[in-house]
């Protein structure tokens, strides 16, 4: 299998599982090795008392997109630590898309920075996640 062909098996095999990613409605648009992008329609039960996005919707499409770019390279793969800072309120009915990229990966350890756009590009969130592997695969190949 080549590396890209890897990366998308370990995010199909996520995805039928990750209930919390198929509950607030985000897609995965794209997964390449150390890189995932996913996207989510903000629905009404999804803003809060001022009117805009909850954060913790917001913060749960940066965590998923994570944990497909940190899940690519078929070795079980969770989150150590994870910061986020928000830069702009997300609107209803507006499409946010997060966008997860590999910053380094030594070891057991990673470090991937994800940017949470709106759908007028502008920016929502930025994501620091910090990974750990378990160094345990997603799945083995048959001989």
């Amino acid at each position: 299998m080549t590396p890209t062909e890897i990366a998308q098996k370990c995010a199909d095999l996520m995805m039928a599982r990750d209930t919390a990613t198929q509950a607030i409605g985000a897609r995965l648009l794209s997964v390449a090795p150390g890189l995932a992008t996913l996207s989510m329609r903000v629905r009404p039960e999804m803003m809060n008392g001022h009117g805009i996005c909850h954060g913790g919707y917001i913060f749960t499409l940066a965590d998923s997109a994570f944990a497909f770019a940190c899940n690519t390279y078929n070795e079980i793969t969770v989150a150590q630590q994870n910061q986020i800072t928000y830069l702009s309120p997300g609107r209803a009915d507006e499409i946010l898309t997060a966008e997860a990229v590999e910053v380094s990966r030594v070891g057991r350890s990673g470090v991937y920075d994800v940017m949470v756009t709106g759908s007028d590009g502008r920016a929502v969130a930025t994501f620091r996640g910090l990974s750990r592997s378990l160094s345990k695969p997603h799945f083995t190949e048959a001989p």
